[in-house]
C-alpha cells in the first residue's frame, strides 16, 4: 500500500506495538444538569481502544485520519497526551465525523453526522506485519471508505504473524446499511484469532443463535472468544477450555458507561500481548489465566464507568 497524502514519515513500530484501525471523532453527549445541552468530547472505538492501549502502557499505533477542524485538534491533543503514536494517520482536508450520543436505561444510541468528512478516509499503507497485533472495529468497518481499507488489513493481518483482535461493536443508525455492515462484521470476526463482542453485539450479528451458542462456534474454530455483558460480567471461551470461564463486574458506583467495552477491549490486548501472544496463533488456555485476564480486564473497565470521561487507567495489583 501507498502513503496517504499528508501521512509523515513513520519510524518502525518497536517490540510488542498494536496497530489500531477505524476512526476517531467527536461525541456530543447530554450534560447532566442540562439535557439540552451537549459536551463535545473525543471518541470513536478504535481512538478509544489506542488511547487505552497507550494509558496503560502498551506501544500504541493509530491508523485513522484526522481532518481540519477545531474537533481533530482536540481528538489529536487526547491521543498525543495519551502516549498514542498518528505517524501512520492520514490528514484530510475535511471536516470531523459526529456521533450524537443518546443514553438510555439499555445503554447508549447514537445518531451519526458522516458525510464528507475526514474520519473515514483512512489510511493505505499499513504494514500490517510490522505489529504484535492489530485491532479492527467499530464504524470504519462497515463505512466506506474505511471499509474497504479495514477489510484488506485484516485479510493480511489473518495471513501474517500479527494476532488479529476484532470487536464488532454494532451500530445501528438510518446512516448506516445495515445489511452490508452487518456482513462485513460477520466476515471479521471470521478472520480474527480473538475475537471481544458483546451479548447486544452476537444477538444482532448471529440472530438465529444464542450469543454462548455463536461463542463456543467461533472458540471451536482455535480463537480465543471474550463475552462482555455489561453488569453481568464477562466470559471467555478458548478451545483449550471445556467449559467457557466467566468473571463478575467489578462492583463500582456507575458514573458513565461511555467507553468502558473499549477499555476492555484496550485491557485484553495488553494482557495478550505482555504475555507474548502475537504470533497469529492463540495458544489453548487453562481457566486460571482466563480468568485473570477477564478479571484485570473487568478492573480497567471499572475506571471508566466510575468517572465522567474515557481515559482507563491501571488497576493496582490484587
Amino acid at each position: 500500500m501507498t502513503d496517504a497524502p499528508g501521512a509523515a514519515p513513520d519510524p518502525a513500530p518497536g517490540p510488542g506495538a498494536v496497530l489500531v484501525l477505524g476512526e476517531a471523532l467527536i461525541d456530543l453527549v447530554p450534560t447532566a444538569d442540562d439535557a439540552e445541552a451537549h459536551l463535545a468530547q473525543p471518541g470513536g472505538a478504535p481512538a478509544n481502544v489506542a488511547t487505552g492501549l497507550a494509558r496503560l502502557s502498551t506501544p500504541s499505533w493509530f491508523a485513522g485520519a484526522l481532518g481540519n477542524d477545531g474537533f481533530a485538534r482536540s481528538i489529536e491533543r487526547r491521543l498525543v497526551s495519551a502516549g498514542v503514536e498518528l505517524g501512520l494517520c492520514a490528514r484530510p482536508d475535511l471536516p470531523t465525523a459526529l456521533a450524537v450520543a443518546d443514553p438510555g436505561p439499555e445503554g447508549t444510541g447514537y445518531h451519526f453526522h458522516l458525510q464528507s468528512t475526514a474520519t473515514f478516509q483512512l489510511p493505505r499503507r499499513m504494514d500490517v506485519e510490522r505489529f504484535a497485533a492489530v485491532y479492527v472495529g467499530g464504524l470504519a468497518a462497515v463505512v466506506e471508505p474505511a471499509a474497504s481499507a479495514v477489510a484488506a488489513a485484516a485479510r493480511a493481518a489473518a495471513a501474517g504473524n500479527p494476532l488479529l483482535v476484532v470487536d464488532p461493536n454494532v451500530r445501528e443508525d438510518r446512516t448506516l446499511d445495515a445489511e452490508s455492515g452487518l456482513r462485513r462484521l460477520r466476515e471479521l470476526c471470521e478472520l480474527g484469532q480473538v475475537v471481544k463482542a458483546s451479548d447486544e453485539d452476537l444477538a444482532r450479528l448471529w440472530p438465529d443463535s444464542t450469543p454462548d451458542e455463536t461463542c463456543r462456534r467461533l472458540a471451536a474454530g482455535g480463537r480465543l472468544v471474550v463475552l462482555t455483558r455489561g453488569s453481568r460480567g464477562s466470559t471467555a471461551y478458548s478451545a483449550g477450555s471445556a467449559d467457557p470461564v466467566s468473571v463478575p463486574a467489578e462492583p463500582v458506583e456507575v458514573v458513565n458507561t461511555i467507553g468502558a467495552g473499549d477499555a476492555f477491549t484496550a485491557a485484553v490486548i495488553t494482557w495478550l500481548v505482555s504475555r507474548g501472544v502475537h504470533t497469529g496463533q492463540v495458544p489453548e488456555f487453562t481457566p486460571a489465566p482466563l480468568r485473570d485476564m477477564l478479571g484485570f480486564a473487568s478492573r480497567v473497565a471499572a475506571s471508566v464507568v466510575a468517572q465522567a470521561g474515557t481515559e482507563p487507567s491501571l488497576p493496582a495489583p490484587v
